[in-house]
C-alpha cells in the first residue's frame, strides 16, 4: 500500500517544497543570510570593485549582498594602514567617505528587526599618502527602492571611497550613491580630501 501511495505523493511533496522556498538568485555567492549580520573584507592589497544586492520583502524587507574585490594597480603600492570607519544608525540617512584618503576594502553590517534596516560601516585602507581626484557620485542604486541593485566600477583606476544612502521608512529599503575617485600617482600633503 505504501509503495502505491509514494509515487502519487512524491510529486506533491516536491512541488510544495519548491513553492515554499524563497525566490533568491542562487548563483550569487551571497555574504549574508537575510536578517543576519555580516563582515566582508577584501584580501590584503585589494579593494571593492563590484557590489550587488537582492531585496526580499517577505524576509524582513532585507537584502542579500555580494561583493567583488580586485588588486589595486602596481603603482599605488601596498596599503600602509587599514581601519573600520564611521558607523551609521539603522533607519537613518548616512553619508560616509573613508577618512585619511582611504579606499573601501570591506563592509560590515548588522540587521535590526525593530526598524527593518541595517547599520553599515566601511573598512578603509590608505595607500601611502596618495590623494583622490576626479571624484563623482553614481546615480541611485538601485534606481527604485526594492529593486535589485548593482554597481560595477566603470573603469580600471577608479575606486570606491564611500557612499551616501537614503532610507525610506515606508518602503523599508535603501538607495545608495557611491563615491568613486581616481588616486594620484604621487604622494600629496592633504590628510583628508
Amino acid at each position: 500500500m505504501t509503495s502505491i501511495l509514494l509515487p502519487c505523493l512524491l510529486p506533491m511533496l516536491l512541488a510544495s517544497l519548491v513553492c515554499a522556498q524563497p525566490n533568491y538568485i542562487y548563483e550569487e555567492p551571497w555574504v549574508n543570510l537575510l536578517r543576519q549580520g555580516f563582515n566582508f573584507q577584501c584580501p590584503h592589497g585589494e579593494v571593492l570593485v563590484a557590489i550587488r544586492s537582492y531585496f526580499s520583502e517577505k524576509e524582513g524587507s532585507d537584502r542579500l549582498w555580494t561583493f567583488e574585490c580586485q588588486r589595486t594597480p602596481y603603482g599605488l603600492g601596498e596599503p600602509t594602514e587599514c581601519w573600520w570607519d564611521d558607523i551609521n544608525r539603522a533607519g537613518m540617512e548616512w553619508s560616509s567617505t573613508c577618512s585619511n584618503n582611504g579606499l573601501v576594502a570591506g563592509v560590515q553590517s548588522q540587521y535590526f528587526d525593530a526598524v527593518l534596516d541595517r547599520e553599515w560601516q566601511f573598512y578603509c585602507c590608505r595607500y601611502s599618502r596618495r590623494c583622490p581626484y576626479s571624484c563623482w557620485k553614481t546615480q541611485d542604486i538601485p534606481e527604485y527602492y526594492r529593486e535589485e541593485g548593482e554597481l560595477v566600477i566603470p573603469s580600471y583606476g577608479y575606486f570606491i571611497r564611500g557612499a551616501q544612502t537614503t532610507f525610506s521608512g515606508v518602503l523599508r529599503d535603501r538607495q545608495w550613491k557611491y563615491i568613486l575617485c581616481r588616486m594620484t600617482e604621487f604622494d600629496c600633503d592633504f590628510e583628508n580630501f
